[in-house]
């Protein structure tokens, strides 16, 4: 018997909304969620390949390879796939992380079969002439410039570099000068023939959507790309690590701020404590009545931002601090962040500060489903990386459930390391007080 295509139902909302899943023989899956009282709808192909699947000699060529998809296909040009989309009040874009690339788009409800087979198009039929892709390695240049300009966005990636080494979670999505320079047109067209394959592509869309229809489309537009293929790369391999973070990168330039970062390795992607991290770095950074934000801007006025976050690999993860503040400043805003952060590895939060915390996850998890866009990259999000997709309800629920022991747990494994920092600074003759962050000092053993 031949494969087929299987269809599940995956969530049946009690307000009439569902989500449903179909894969393809060959390993493409297409997932939508019918939203009512819409008439949107968001859309995204997502392809399971980002900076850390290149060649570290090949640095940025994912992000290249983004931009390229956009000069042309077999059946239209630059103009002609803008044109097609804002014609009719759209919006199209793409963006590259670590591990994945998405190519996104939202329209109304009835301009979806245009929309759908436009974004396709750009995906499966690019023609990467030449031309373009030397046209466009000048924009790129321009985008490295434009970043290098912005020391609060460049501060994280030397944060990563500190935390991860010259390992693909550590090197800039961008890649750099050098490796844009270097890079070879056949290497750009070679990661697009191996990477962007059906079986590592999630095509989700959301809003005013029948399942059965955009199924019927994907069929017709993929045409014979459904099923297996001998020449598909392997999946990226998945190696649970422990980090060791012991490293302190500071680049000295002539900034009004030093940008501050630190931080310990976090959890990986699924782990069950994931809730109450995210409950942990809300109570921490996540809005004005955080402990750091109260301590570090309110009460003594040393920094205008300041903020903590999660952020999860399939492989690893990250707890992260940021704050911007005057140079002159940056010894006591370290000095007050891991003050803090040692008293909740020692004592964890209060019940208020749980409760207030927790409110705050729900509302922002709550909230953030308010658009089919949002709801779009959720849904690919938890196809991409294999985790179950919950109805919202139960997430609330889990969220509810996690208590000061579950917060307090985390904090002692993730703060009783030494932690790694990244740093923008004035003045080259504070480099060596800066050093002291990093070790046994400021270790919250």
């Amino acid at each position: 018997m031949p494969n087929r295509a299987q269809t599940a139902t995956l969530i049946r909302g009690a307000d009439g909304g569902v989500v449903k899943r179909t894969t393809f023989p060959g390993g493409l899956r297409v997932i939508t969620e019918y939203v009512p009282g819409v008439r949107s709808v968001a859309l995204g192909v997502w392809v399971a390949a980002g900076s850390r699947d290149e060649p570290a000699s090949q640095m940025g060529s994912a992000h290249f390879l983004e931009h390229l998809l956009f000069k042309g296909t077999e059946s239209r040009d630059a103009i002609s796939i803008s044109a097609e989309i804002e014609s009719v009040g759209g919006d199209l874009n793409a963006f590259t992380t670590k591990e994945h690339t998405c190519y996104h788009a939202r329209v109304l409800d009835e301009h979806l079969p245009m929309a759908l087979d436009v974004v396709c198009d750009v995906v499966l039929h690019a023609t990467l002439t030449g031309d373009n892709i030397e046209a466009e390695r000048s924009v790129i240049f321009e985008e490295i410039a434009m970043y290098d300009d912005e020391p609060g966005e460049l501060v994280h990636d030397e944060f990563a570099l500190a935390m991860f080494g010259d390992s693909p979670l550590g090197r800039p999505i961008l890649g750099t000068v050098d490796t844009i320079t270097a890079l070879p047109q056949s290497a750009i067209r070679r990661f697009y023939r191996k990477a962007y394959t059906p079986d590592r592509m999630v095509i989700s869309v959301a809003g005013n959507v029948d399942h059965a229809q955009v199924v019927r489309q994907i069929r017709e537009v993929f045409a014979d790309r459904l099923e297996p293929s001998i020449d598909a790369a392997p999946a990226r391999p998945v190696r649970k690590r422990r980090w060791k973070a012991d490293t302190v990168r500071i680049l000295s330039r002539a900034t009004e701020q030093a940008h501050v970062m630190m931080g310990t390795p976090g959890l990986v992607r699924g782990d069950e404590r994931r809730y109450a991290a995210a409950v942990l770095s809300t109570a921490l950074g996540g809005g004005m009545s955080s402990r750091l934000f109260q301590e570090v801007r309110e009460k003594r006025g040393l920094a205008y931002s300041v903020y903590a976050y999660a952020q999860s690999f399939a492989d690893a993860g990250v707890f992260g601090i940021y704050t911007g503040c005057l140079p002159s400043k940056a010894d006591t805003v370290m000095d007050v962040c891991v003050s803090e952060l040692q008293s909740v590895a020692r004592d964890g939060l209060t019940p208020e500060e749980l409760e207030r915390a927790k409110g705050q996850v729900k509302g922002s998890m709550v909230l953030g489903q308010e658009d089919p866009g949002s709801r779009m990259s959720r849904n690919a999000k938890s196809e991409l990386s294999g985790e179950l997709l919950d109805d919202m309800s139960r997430v609330l629920d889990r969220v509810d459930a996690v208590t000061r022991d579950d917060v307090h747990a985390v904090a002692s494994d993730l703060f009783t390391q030494n932690f790694t920092g990244g740093f923008f600074q004035i003045d080259k003759l504070r480099s060596d007080n800066m050093l002291r962050f990093n070790k046994s000092s400021l270790s919250l053993q």
